[in-house]
């Protein structure tokens, strides 16, 4: 039994009505929950010193906040985590909501880009927040790589897939680089490539390159290790974060949070700790809630996050999406959101990753 449940278990019926109830408040409004505003929806008759008392006791087990200019109570972070964990009553999705989230898979641009594009913009639309969608990386096989160069200080890479899928990149080779230079990298790339998707490769070619170093020009093994870095940032399209609704975190934040919410933006605009946006969701099936300071990422910001990974049709997690907001999310609302969107976006890729198949 963790520690926050068995604080809640050893409470009173009493205190935990209490509790609920200025959290439910909090999370509605946004403000501070008074005494005398309890006495008016408690199932039993109490008085407002009686509330203020229970209410002290909760203050001192560090669930509850009074904040210096209201003679309410707010949640903390321990108190929003473990209402979430056991007295959260999750909704039904609502029927306009699944519409809503249904439609992003009929717009008139196709493509898996445009749709994730489309599923951002839905979730910031129906939860008011702002949302993270990371699109699955290209994780097929690799049945050939080239090099091209295309001046002293341009080059393209190009992979082709086992599935027939094309994708190619110019970046900055290192100096010196050679025609045969050139060919030497790529000779080496194919011969290691076919069969592997990019993710395995990029470990293999580095046991390679340290027992082969002697063999490949230091030229040809630069060329090797900054092409393949091209496709391995995480900044880059083959990962890229669609981030929707950043005007709703602003609407909702007052003056002590703008600049954390502008701190919370530039980090998203650098895709910091995006690898490890994912890694979240990677740690568990389903939806994840993360408040406050739980993750590193929107620490600083003071903000919260609920997401969900989606998976292929070998149930292997490609992606995830989520929506960041204040710590007073509706999160009975939103984790419906999420697990449904999640689950669609999956079943959509697993679908066309089958026809592409056939």
């Amino acid at each position: 039994m963790s520690a926050n449940t068995k604080i809640l278990t050893e409470m009173n019926n009493r205190s935990r009505e209490v509790f609920r109830r200025v959290v439910e408040g909090y999370l509605d409004s946004g403000d501070p929950v008074g005494s005398r505003t309890l006495t008016r929806s408690m199932s039993e008759q109490v008085s407002a010193a009686t509330i203020r008392n229970v209410m002290q006791d909760l203050e001192h087990l560090g669930l509850l906040d009074s904040p210096h200019t209201s003679a309410g109570r707010i949640p903390t972070q321990l108190g929003l985590r473990m209402f979430v964990d056991g007295l959260m009553e999750v909704s039904q999705l609502a029927s306009e909501d699944r519409e809503a989230i249904d439609a992003t898979t009929s717009g008139n641009e196709p493509g898996v880009a445009s749709m994730l594009d489309r599923v951002g913009q839905a979730l910031s639309g129906i939860t008011h927040g702002a949302s993270l969608v990371l699109t699955p990386k290209h994780e097929a096989p690799i049945r050939h790589i080239e090099f091209i160069s295309l001046g002293p200080d341009r080059a393209l890479v190009v992979l082709v897939f086992a599935d027939g899928t094309v994708e190619n990149r110019v970046f900055s080779p290192p100096l010196g680089h050679t025609p045969s230079a050139m060919r030497e990298a790529g000779n080496f790339l194919n011969a290691l490539a076919e069969g592997r998707t990019l993710s395995d490769l990029r470990a293999q070619i580095q046991r390679e390159i340290d027992q082969r170093r002697r063999e490949l020009d230091t030229a040809a093994r630069e060329l090797v290790e900054s092409g393949l870095a091209i496709w391995h940032d995480s900044g880059e399209s083959h990962e890229r974060l669609i981030v929707r609704g950043r005007a709703n975190l602003l609407d909702q934040a007052d003056e002590a949070d703008l600049e954390r919410i502008r701190s919370l933006f530039d980090d998203l605009e650098r895709k910091r700790d995006i690898a490890e946006f994912l890694e979240l969701a990677e740690e568990g099936d389903g939806v994840r809630i993360f408040i406050g300071s739980e993750n590193k990422l929107f620490s600083l910001s003071g903000s919260s996050l609920v997401v969900s990974p989606y998976m292929n049709a070998d149930r292997k997690i490609i992606g995830a999406v989520g929506v960041i907001g204040p710590t007073r999310l509706n999160y009975g609302r939103i984790v419906p959101i999420v697990d449904y969107t999640a689950q669609l976006v999956g079943r959509l890729l697993s679908g066309e990753r089958k026809g592409q198949d056939l």
